[in-house]
């Protein structure tokens, strides 16, 4: 059994690493010999080859290029400047399999690759050619989406109807960062953008899409996801979302892993506003691939720490609630160590009928199994007035009940996050935090 090799190689060693890569005749093949990035992908999606060898400067390379490549069973390696470290960092970060210098032989080129289709056969690490091992179907150990995340990615998402996910999300953040954690309040609706307006800012700058850039190009640090967003209160940032719909292609998934890895390193608390749809069938970026238009918002559900469903509390409102929880559950959207908590918004007798606390929790524990929803008062005089003064309501109105019960819910997440043996006291937090919750 022979593994086919995709092969694109610039300068003058391609002939000779293309010779010794054929002569491993009992298992690689050089199936084609690609000029650039897009002909590389036409043979990958057509499943002409599983090993993908490269150069680290082709042009228009990118993670999304290598997300691509994997998501067609490709792995790839990459040969890079001997003299660039930077070089070698960028591929690691774009997700290359292995990564080899350029001072090596073509026959130990071949040698890496061999271990390479070795390990695609039988899945076992395989040697990297600096020693260290490293699986086939793992990232390196060192790479940006496995490094230790110190931070919280807390996702808000909810059925399509206004239910406030934006207006939750920004009230969250800022009380967060009033319990003195530094949060990071991140746009990424790709269908309608608000949180820069909702806070009295010019939305003319996407600093979601300026990392995102970043985070596609491999050149992504840490610090620069601080650099790109706005700090609107003390302890609190925003990154502000994408100020027209049609730059979705711009926020790729593979990308905002990245984004929300490096956020982390550098914030408690990442507060991600997503959108509302999760349908695959649309909008495909490119002729004959899946569509991409909500994998941002599918990504973000993947890889949050704790994920908020937001509903409305009206007839409609709740109805879509419980599909949407239903459609989380089907989909497997959220990960098994994550912690989903169902934020019920707008709570009113006028909408749902005297005792409306009652009303709201009993429909959604009888319909979607929610035993303890987490239920938001309606203050529409509170929300306005912050709306237009462009505040969050602990600023513009500290004593609003909706404002309380985010608070609770903050304090709720924070100690949460703590763990049950962080502090002295954390049993009666818990009890004051479920008793704002209830009132």
């Amino acid at each position: 059994m022979t593994t086919g090799v995709l092969c694109a190689v610039r300068g003058p060693r391609e002939p000779s690493i293309v010779a010794a890569l054929d002569a491993r005749t009992s298992v690689l093949r050089v199936v084609r010999r690609c000029a650039d990035v897009a002909e590389l992908l036409a043979a990958t999606g057509a499943g002409l080859g599983r090993i993908v060898v490269l150069s680290g400067d082709l042009p228009e390379l990118d993670r999304e290029t290598l997300f691509r490549f994997r998501a067609s069973g490709a792995l790839v390696l990459a040969i890079v400047d001997p003299h660039s470290d930077w070089q070698a960092e960028r591929m690691e970060a774009l997700g290359a399999t292995l990564v080899v210098s350029d001072d090596r032989t073509a026959e130990e080129i071949a040698d890496a690759t061999e271990d390479l289709a070795r390990g695609v056969w039988a899945s076992e690490p395989i040697g990297n050619p600096d020693g260290r091992s490293r699986s086939a179907r793992e990232p390196a150990a060192d790479s940006p989406g496995t490094a230790a995340a110190r931070g919280r990615l807390v996702a808000v998402w909810g059925p399509t109807g206004a239910p406030g996910r934006s207006t939750l999300a920004m009230n969250l953040a800022a009380e967060l960062a009033g319990l003195g954690r530094r949060a990071l309040l991140v746009d990424a609706d790709t269908y309608g953008s608000s949180l820069a307006m909702a806070l009295g800012m010019l939305d003319e700058s996407a600093g979601i899409a300026a990392v995102a850039r970043l985070a596609g190009s491999g050149t992504l640090a840490p610090e620069l996801v601080l650099r790109h967003a706005a700090q609107v209160g003390p302890g609190l940032h925003l990154l502000t979302g994408l100020n027209r719909a049609e730059r979705w292609p711009e926020l790729t998934p593979s990308a905002l892993d990245l984004v929300w890895d490096a956020a982390r390193r550098v914030v408690d608390w990442v507060i991600a506003d997503c959108g509302f749809c999760l349908e695959q069938d649309a909008g495909a970026e490119y002729p004959g691939t899946p569509a991409r238009r909500n994998a941002s918002t599918v990504g973000t559900l993947r890889a949050a720490d704790v994920v908020l469903v937001v509903g409305s509390a009206d007839p409609v409102g709740v109805a879509r609630l419980v599909r949407a929880l239903a459609d989380l559950s089907d989909r497997e959207l959220v990960r098994a160590d994550a912690q989903q908590v169902v934020v019920v918004n707008r709570v009113r007798a006028s909408s749902v009928g005297s005792r409306a606390n009652d009303a709201v929790r009993e429909a959604l524990a009888r319909f979607a199994g929610v035993e303890a929803p987490v239920l938001v008062p309606d203050d529409r005089v509170a929300c306005d007035g912050a709306l237009l003064a462009g505040q969050a309501l602990r600023e513009h109105a500290p004593g609003s009940p909706a404002r309380r019960a985010i608070a609770a819910l903050a304090e709720r997440l924070s100690l949460d996050a703590l763990g049950p043996t962080a502090r002295p006291g954390l049993a009666a937090s818990r009890r004051h935090a479920r008793a704002l919750t209830r009132r």
